[in-house]
């Protein structure tokens, strides 16, 4: 039996009486197993150099198809709400058109003036003094600083400032003084204004 000789022939086997020069002649379960063993080494380095690059392939084709969908459906998205997106950007410009509209000219700087008197004179305030100072150029529009003294007390002050704040122009106030004069409830009140004029204009 065929096999049964190989089984002696292995068992008979000894490493030294093998001749690296001379494999021909080793025994043929020797060579068998020798065959087996190259084959198992070709398969598995086969493996590593090939089914591993694809696997790593695989996977970087699998990450790009994860965020490839997320850009795909955020896009959707986009898509889908492109008309709302459009009506949000006329009103944004409606509402950018209204708020210059409210930026004084240079021939309305006069009218800006007349209203602020007017209103410390409407809540019975004694206007010391009110003194354009000089412009400042920033990026994107020109400032134009109004410095106010008026005289009165703290609650005519009061609906003073909250009445030019509420002007239909646009009008901030910064770096206000506010010091007592002779009478206890006489106060003066020391304070900027600001309004602004679009640098399209300045054109």
């Amino acid at each position: 039996m065929a096999l049964q000789d190989s089984l002696d022939q292995l068992k008979d086997f000894d490493l030294s009486d093998l001749d690296v020069n001379n494999i021909g002649n080793w025994p043929g379960i020797v060579k068998a197993i020798l065959l087996a063993l190259v084959f198992v080494l070709f398969v598995v380095g086969g493996y590593y150099l090939v089914l591993t690059e694809k696997q790593q392939a695989l996977e970087k084709a699998q990450k790009q198809e994860v965020s490839l969908r997320s850009e795909y459906e955020s896009k959707a998205e986009q898509a889908a709400n492109l008309e709302e997106y459009r009506e949000q950007k006329a009103e944004m410009e409606r509402m950018f058109d209204s708020l210059l509209s409210q930026l004084p000219k240079d021939t309305e700087v006069p009218g800006l003036l007349e209203d602020i008197t007017r209103t410390a004179l409407d809540n019975e305030l004694t206007i010391e003094s009110i003194e354009l100072r000089p412009e400042n150029r920033t990026e994107f529009y020109i400032e134009l600083p109004i410095q106010i003294v008026v005289e009165g007390d703290y609650h005519k002050i009061g609906t003073f400032v909250s009445g030019v704040a509420n002007l239909s122009r646009i009008v901030t106030l910064h770096d206000f003084t506010i010091q007592p004069e002779s009478s206890p409830n006489e106060l003066k009140m020391d304070i900027l204004a600001k309004t602004y004029r679009y640098l399209d204009e300045e054109a």
